[in-house]
This record gives structure tokens, C-alpha cells and sequence, in this order.
């Protein structure tokens, strides 16, 4: 097969690395892609976007299957591009049509759903600009810290969380204003859960589906998880607090209700499904739904599956994901980001990284997020630059490698935390 991913991230290098093994693959593009997918796959200077152009790279290299890395082709509608195009209804896109990606796209759409079908989640409301004082009135009754949620899509970092009535009045404000744009004309204020947070992943055809390796990630940039909110500074997986018991609970109370609830309103899906979990107490709450696969939990959860992933594309394609089952490498899987000085906020780019051609400890593998090829040398061009993967029989032997390799890496105010995992 001839297979088409679309993305330019670390999550996008690592799927293509795992598609790279399957015996179904035979050339492998990618749109747009960066200096680490070049080495695996042909990429294709073509915004992820522009539906037309995607259209013809298809039929020119005769692509068989697509595969959306992000959110945002998904929620504008890219399955639903293909599946209405005569010349192109007959390549399976993995993921959900437009109506399912609102489950990322849409906060308070997401919300609505669980409250539809019974899903635990907190208790939220949503509130727009010409009703600020009923939601100044709502955080009134809340217990601090305050949760607030841009309604739309804002790169990750659309989630404002305070610890006093004045922070969070001043940041609702700023947020109805345009602080993410578009994205927050809508603000989802929820009850704060206590608990720690996993990463759970499933993939479905539409009515079976199968769960992935479990992870969970880092957001925040400092050590201690103190700072700002990042689309992801690490991760690890297997995670020792997601055992059999609460992984039953959450079967049973969330992915099921998730995929039947889909199927029963009419919702295509076919693609993949993540739920982002806080364990209050061994009891499983959503705290958000994203369409597609994390970044960076796609380093962590593609190295610990040993099927060969396109067959269970293909099983998603024709619905008979009923008759695949996930086989895990018991081995544990982490992967650290490397960063530029000053991201989320502020960060010089174009930068020169050294140090990739050095040898590696085994087990691991460098996943790029955001480099650029200039005259035969990488550069940097974004916020996380690389991810630094690694394999162990235990969480810290996998740690351990991971920073070796990170520290033979260099690029001009490089950034990451030191702490990944630690508090597993």
C-alpha cells in the first residue's frame, strides 16, 4: 500500500516509524512533514489544509490509505473531503468525520455528550461574552482552583487553571476578549478534580474498538509540574496507578458508553479516540476528548505496540476491528522533549542542532517535532523540537537512556525537564 500521512510533528515521525515496519507498506509520503519523516517517508510540500492539493497527491501517487496526524484537518472536515468525492471515497481516511471531531473541536459539545450518555466527568457550564456576569456568578459556587476552558481548538494550550476568584474573573475576561481567538468566543468553566491525570487511547471502526497502551504525559514546562501549559514536555507509559480495576472501570463507565453513544447519534468514526482520565480515588473521570493521538504519548504508546499497526488500519477500514487484539511489549517506553529556550512563549528559531549524527544508546530512537532541512543541516523551526524516545524493562531503566541520548543533543538555549516519570 501506498500510505499518506498528514502532519509535521514528532507524533507524525513516530507513526511513520511504526508504519515503516509493516509488510503492507510500500512507499510511505507525508504532508508536509520535517527533517526527521525524510529519512522514512517522501515529503510533500502541502499545507495539511488544502483539501484540493491533498486530492491530487493522492491520485498522483496512488495513495491507498490516508492518515491524519493533528486535530485540525479532522475537524475541518477532511474524512468527510474524501468520503464525498467520487475519485476519492475509495481511500480509508483514519479518523473521524467532522461531526465526531467535535468531541476535541468543541469543549461544551464534549461535555454535552457525556452529560447525553452518562460518562463521568466535572460539572461544568459554558458561558459566552454577553453572559460573563451569570459566570461570574457560577465561579462563585465553586470551590478553588478554577477551571476554564477555551470552547474551540487552541494548540493545547486552551486550559487556564487559578487559584483565587480574582485570577479567574481576570483571565475569563481576557478569554472572552480573544485571548485564543475564535477558539474561546465560548469558555467551559468545570469543577476542579483532584486526582492524577493518564492518557488513555483507543481505536475504532465505528462499533468494535481496542485500547491502547495506557501513558500519561507532562504539560506543564517546569520541573514539578510548576509553569506553563505546553502541547507536552514528556511521557511515559506503562502507567502503574491505571491497573486492572480502574482499567475495568473505565471499559465499562467511559469507552463503551463513548463508542455506542457515537454510533447510536450517527456519528462516523473511524479513527482514533483519546481520552484524557483523572483517577480520583481509583474512580475514573474524563477530563477531555481529543480525535486523534497525542504527542507526545505517540512515541510511548506506538513503541509498546507490537502488532503490526496497518493491519489494524485496515481492520478499521473494513470494520472488523472485533477480530484484532493489542499485543504489548511488556518493556516500558518514555520520551523526554527537548525544547527551545523560552517556548510556550517566546523562542528564537532557525537554529543549528548538533549532535544528531552521534551513536545512540540502544533501545532508543530520536522522534524530530520541529526541524527544518537547510543546505544539509537540521535546524530548529517551533517550540518542541525533538523528542528523545527510549525503551527499558522498567520505567527509570528507559529513563536513563532517554537522558543519555538527550545530553549528547545541542541547539542554542535547549530546554527539558529532568523530571519525567519521576513521580511514578
Amino acid at each position: 500500500m501506498n500510505i499518506l500521512l498528514l502532519g509535521s510533528g514528532a507524533r507524525e515521525h513516530a507513526m511513520a516509524w511504526k508504519i515503516n515496519e509493516s509488510k503492507h507498506a510500500a512507499r510511505i509520503f507525508i504532508a508536509p512533514g520535517n527533517a526527521g519523516t525524510a529519512s522514512l517517508c517522501t515529503n510533500l510540500p502541502i499545507n495539511l489544509t488544502d483539501f484540493d492539493a491533498l486530492k491530487q497527491a493522492c491520485i498522483a501517487h496512488d495513495i491507498q490509505m490516508v492518515i491524519p496526524g493533528p486535530e485540525e484537518p479532522l475537524v475541518r472536515g477532511v474524512y468527510d473531503y474524501f468520503i464525498n468525492d467520487p475519485a476519492l471515497r475509495h481511500i480509508p481516511v483514519i479518523g473521524p468525520s467532522a461531526a465526531g471531531a467535535e468531541l476535541e473541536g468543541s469543549k461544551d459539545f464534549a461535555k454535552a455528550f457525556m452529560m447525553r450518555h452518562g460518562i463521568p466527568t466535572a460539572a461544568y457550564r459554558t458561558f459566552r461574552s454577553d453572559t460573563i456576569a451569570d459566570a461570574f456568578a457560577f465561579l462563585q459556587t465553586l470551590q478553588p482552583p478554577y477551571v476554564l476552558k477555551a470552547d474551540g481548538l487552541a494548540a493545547g494550550k486552551g486550559v487556564i487553571i487559578v487559584d483565587s476568584l480574582d485570577d479567574a474573573q481576570r483571565e475569563l475576561r481576557d478569554m472572552l476578549n480573544g485571548r485564543f481567538g475564535k477558539a474561546s468566543n465560548k469558555v467551559v468553566i468545570e469543577e476542579y478534580l483532584r486526582g492524577i491525570e493518564c492518557s488513555v487511547f483507543i481505536l475504532t471502526d465505528g462499533a468494535n474498538f481496542v485500547t491502547l497502551p495506557v501513558a500519561k504525559d507532562y504539560k506543564r514546562v517546569g520541573e514539578g509540574d510548576t509553569g506553563a501549559n505546553t502541547g507536552g514536555m514528556g511521557a511515559v507509559s506503562p502507567v502503574p496507578f491505571a491497573d486492572k480495576e480502574f482499567m475495568r472501570k473505565t471499559h465499562e463507565r467511559i469507552l463503551l458508553p463513548t463508542v455506542r453513544g457515537l454510533r447510536a447519534e450517527g456519528i462516523p468514526y473511524k479513527g482514533f479516540i483519546f481520552v484524557g482520565l483523572m483517577n480520583v480515588g481509583g474512580e475514573p473521570y474524563v477530563v477531555e476528548y481529543n480525535c486523534r493521538m497525542g504527542d507526545p504519548e505517540t512515541q510511548v504508546v506506538f513503541s509498546r505496540i507490537q502488532n503490526d499497526i496497518v493491519d489494524l488500519f485496515n481492520a478499521v477500514a473494513s470494520e472488523t476491528l472485533n477480530e484484532q487484539a493489542i499485543v504489548e511489549d511488556e518493556r516500558a517506553a518514555v520520551t523526554v522533549v527537548l525544547a527551545s529556550g523560552g517556548y510556550p512563549a517566546r523562542y528564537e528559531a532557525n537554529l543549528n542542532i548538533e549532535g544528531l549524527d552521534c551513536i545512540f544508546p540502544d533501545n532508543t530512537i530520536i522522534f524530530h517535532a520541529a526541524t527544518r532541512l537547510s543546505n544539509s543541516q537540521i535546524l530548529t523551526s517551533g517550540g518542541r523540537v525533538l523528542s528523545v524516545s527510549a525503551r527499558g524493562d522498567s520505567i527509570s531503566e528507559a529513563l536513563e537512556l532517554a537522558y543519555q541520548a538527550a545530553e549528547r543533543i545541542r541547539f542554542k538555549d535547549m530546554y527539558y525537564r529532568r523530571d519525567i516519570g519521576f513521580d511514578l
